[in-house]
């Protein structure tokens, strides 16, 4: 409201001139006022006396506060509610906080950290060290050691000729975490991607991989498969319930006692693969192993599109009501395979026709 140019003592002063006997017209040019404003004043203060009005007005005025003040109590209590559920101890917590109320309430910046409890200094501090040297070697330590703990990686730091204090290591250890120790996973050592090539010649490389499928009464089983890459002869499709490293390994010594040894077995990462007596047996009998990078089936591709012809003729074809019934079927389709199925890799010939004509020119 826009405040008045006369004063208490004036407006007395002008009611006392018209309780005298002067005229209203010559009262409002005299004071430069209009009628309505006089009369207004005559209404409000009419009868008081000077410090009749000045009461009335520290009165308003205290009237007035008071509302402020209830108002902005009331508004810091429904705050106070709806944020006595979220949990703030940290610094960074409460400004979160802070500019929460400030966007959602518009209020300044001196109130939010009053009704949060948070001086203003602590909301505009800016913490100016930068802990990314730290979190970058403890994360590097963490994926070399996922077993240990703070005090092994301190260590280490500490062999390392790194004199960073105690404490910020360990906070900056807290803050990201590494205190909640993980299951350790079984890590695989680092594969090497290699060029698929095609062999110069029988028994130079052969590739193995499993399928699996079910019975008619819904039991599963696993197929293994075994080609050489160089005429993409399939030498072994066999189903049981389980294959583990043992039963490969004595499968592909059965092969050995009709058929010379491969240079090296191309594979993926399964368990069959990475097991000790598998790793064992190609050490004693002198056949590298090549393994494909975990994730990339494309780099077996010879034995992936070879299952893929198998799982359309036999195992989407037929229902299985045994294990016997599986491997009758692709005994008969192996036959067939390699004396029938044309290869446009191998210039429109079965697997044997290949070989054989090789072994002629």
């Amino acid at each position: 409201m826009k405040k008045s140019k006369f004063s208490e003592h004036q407006i007395v002063s002008i009611l006392k001139e018209y309780e005298s006997g002067k005229s209203t017209r010559d009262i409002c040019r005299e004071h430069g006022i209009t009628s309505s404003t006089f009369y207004q004043w005559k209404q409000k203060y009419g009868g008081m006396d000077a410090q009749h009005l000045k009461e009335l007005k520290a009165l308003q005025e205290e009237n007035s506060r008071l509302k402020r003040m209830f108002a902005d109590l009331s508004l810091d209590h429904r705050i106070l509610k709806d944020i006595i559920g979220k949990k703030a101890l940290k610094l960074c917590e409460r400004k979160e906080l802070i500019e929460g109320v400030i966007e959602a309430e518009g209020i300044s910046i001196h109130r939010a950290c009053k009704i949060v409890c948070m001086s203003r200094s602590m909301y505009y501090y800016a913490h100016k060290k930068d802990d990314q040297i730290i979190i970058d070697k403890l994360m590097d330590l963490s994926t070399k050691y996922p077993t240990r703990g703070f005090e092994t990686y301190f260590g280490k730091i500490r062999m390392e000729g790194l004199l960073w204090n105690r404490k910020r290591v360990l906070r900056v250890y807290r803050n990201i975490n590494l205190k909640l120790r993980v299951k350790r996973k079984r890590r695989l050592p680092a594969r090497i991607k290699e060029r698929l090539f095609v062999p110069g010649s029988i028994n130079d490389t052969w590739s193995i991989d499993f399928m699996s499928d079910s019975l008619a009464n819904g039991r599963r089983f696993r197929v293994i498969n075994i080609i050489d890459d160089y005429n993409r002869e399939a030498l072994l499709n066999e189903a049981y319930y389980s294959i583990p490293a043992t039963r490969l390994v004595q499968k592909i010594q059965e092969l050995l006692l009709h058929r010379a040894k491969p240079k090296r077995i191309r594979t993926d990462n399964g368990p069959e693969f990475i097991a000790k007596v598998f790793k064992d047996f190609c050490s004693d009998h002198g056949i590298e192993i090549q393994y494909i990078q975990p994730g990339k089936p494309a780099q077996n591709a010879y034995i992936e599109r070879f299952n893929r012809t198998f799982r359309e003729d036999v195992l989407d074809a037929y229902l299985f009501e045994s294990i016997s019934h599986v491997n009758a079927l692709a005994y008969e389709w192996q036959i067939d395979y390699n004396s029938n199925h044309p290869h446009k890799a191998l210039n429109g010939l079965s697997p044997w026709l290949y070989a054989e004509e090789q072994l002629v020119s």
